[in-house]
């Protein structure tokens, strides 16, 4: 164990709210700690604050009245850079810019030890980068810390391309002893998270542009379907439309504009009319005092069939569909299939039920068909998307509604469109995520604990192929990048690798 002694000291400069938050930290983990900020009067703001966070640990029972006292007399603002020599650690949140970074820890490099390590919380900037101006570039690492720090666990421990591996692991171990859970990463667009989750915003966001659904009706089918903890229209009002959209970009740019990270549009003129988010009372949903939360599209109530024939093989994501068909009540059928991947549910007149393959419901001029939704587990999930072709008839489309509705299921009727929209969500994630564990950016292990930690997300996107099957992904994929051609959905080569030899195992 390399973590920083907990009588070492550590200073943060920059007294924003991640400032305060990391500062708080490393003061409730035992260390002496310093606030600095070059605004007149911020850091003392800042010290006030945190003592006033603590006092609310303290009423919460989190913290006792003597460990508040003692964290107290630990904490305190400096006003001059000088007063930050003799410290063991720094941790910079400052704007994210990044000359003022550069000559900020220049200016750091002047003052502290040199066995003194430096970090940077930068969530987009290249660590690499920030730290290419220091004469002991080896000493410098990304902390990178979610907010709000004192309660997300996450913290990604990011090495630049002249970080030594002893800082990384010392930054990684002491991260550790802050009660965090760190993940080691390289120095890539976006590092982990804000790398690998680029298509849960931009999916939608193209869903929203194509007029496919409305914003509370693809929230809703990601939360209740998908089983996110938020839908990427709400949580980006959360995050703020111009801090979701910068970094969006930031990742598109350092990629030279891959078209897999492409910008939202949509996204783009929100920022540009004001429209923020919560934090300026109006994002892609009205944050106004009293302003009702608008309802996604909910099916009415339908009868469901007596019978169905399932056409489906043991495996993939809907297997469990025909036992929980059958628990409701209704007779189940078993038909003939050729390939068991590739299988239906037949309801009474012929038309078919398929789960969502990535390519359209509409497959000819008289297809009787409805595409259903993936779900992270059919049992569980509350809602269900629906996606009629346009040939498919008024009393298949009532019957497919029926027939989840008899399930449990609210229904959300949707516009036939290729992946529709958890199953390309999802896909898009696993590839993005193999991409990423194969370009060395992270282990697989730290990916999915990135993912789940960071973002909240209801399974790693590794450990989510590994349940899909990477062939049914690669075959989602493949079947958007041939409606949308342009290399957005071109399934990665890593991708292609994994399903190939998952097929020869099977």
């Amino acid at each position: 164990m390399s973590a920083l002694d907990r009588s070492s000291t550590v200073a943060v400069v920059g007294t924003g709210t991640m400032g305060q938050g990391i500062a708080q930290v490393a003061l409730v983990a035992g260390h002496p700690v310093r606030l600095y900020d070059a605004g007149p009067g911020r850091a003392e703001q800042a010290e006030r604050a945190i003592g006033d966070r603590l006092d609310r640990l303290v009423e919460k029972g989190r913290l006792s009245a003597d460990e508040r006292d003692a964290a107290r007399g630990r904490l305190s603002a400096v006003r001059e850079i000088e007063e930050l020599a003799g410290v063991s650690l720094v941790v910079e949140a400052i704007l994210e810019d990044l000359g003022a970074k550069q000559q900020l820890f220049t200016a750091l490099e002047s003052v502290v030890p040199e066995d003194c390590l430096l970090a940077t919380n930068t969530s987009s900037l290249s660590v690499t980068a920030v730290g290419g101006a220091l004469r002991l570039p080896g000493r410098f690492v990304g902390l990178h810390f979610f907010n709000p720090a004192p309660l997300l666990p996450l913290v990604e421990v990011v090495s630049g391309a002249a970080t030594d591996e002893a800082a990384a692991r010392t930054a990684y171990d002491t991260a550790a002893t802050w009660g965090k859970t760190p993940v080691r990463c390289t120095d890539t667009p976006g590092f982990i998270v804000n790398r690998v989750a680029r298509p849960f915003y931009a999916e939608a966001f193209r869903l929203h542009e194509e007029r496919v659904a409305d914003p509370a009706t693809i929230d809703a089918v990601l939360r209740e379907s998908g089983g996110f903890r938020m839908g990427p229209f709400e949580l980006t009002d959360l995050i703020g439309q111009d801090v979701n959209e910068a970094v969006t970009r930031s990742v598109w740019d350092s990629f030279f504009q891959d078209p897999r990270f492409t910008p939202s549009l949509a996204q783009r003129r929100l920022v540009e009319s004001g429209r923020l988010g919560r934090k300026s009372g109006h994002g892609w949903y009205d944050h106004a005092e009293g302003a009702a939360a608008p309802a996604p599209h909910t099916a009415g109530p339908e009868k469901p069939p007596a019978e169905v024939t399932v056409c489906m093989g043991g495996r993939g994501p809907a297997a469990v569909l025909p036992r929980l068909i059958a628990e409701a009540g209704i007779e189940v059928l078993d038909g003939e299939v050729a390939d068991p991947d590739d299988g239906f549910i037949e309801l009474p007149g012929g038309g078919r039920l398929y789960l969502a393959d990535g390519g359209p419901a509409t497959t000819g001029p008289a297809v009787d068909y409805v595409q259903f939704d993936l779900a992270l587990d059919y049992r569980v999930a509350t809602r269900v998307a629906l996606a009629p072709s346009d040939s498919a008839r008024p009393e298949t489309v009532q019957a497919a509604i029926g027939l989840f509705q008899a399930l449990g299921k609210k229904v959300s009727v949707i516009e036939d469109v290729p992946g529709m929209i958890v199953a390309r969500t999802v896909a898009m994630l696993v590839d993005f995520a193999t991409d990423a564990v194969a370009r060395g950016v992270a282990s697989a292990e730290d990916v999915d604990s990135a993912m789940r930690l960071g973002v909240n997300y209801p399974r790693g996107p590794l450990a989510w192929g590994d349940e899909l099957g990477f062939e049914w992904v690669r075959e989602v994929l493949r079947n958007l990048h041939q409606a949308y051609p342009g290399g957005r959905y071109a399934p990665s080569r890593p991708l292609n690798r994994r399903a190939a030899a998952e097929g020869r195992l099977l």
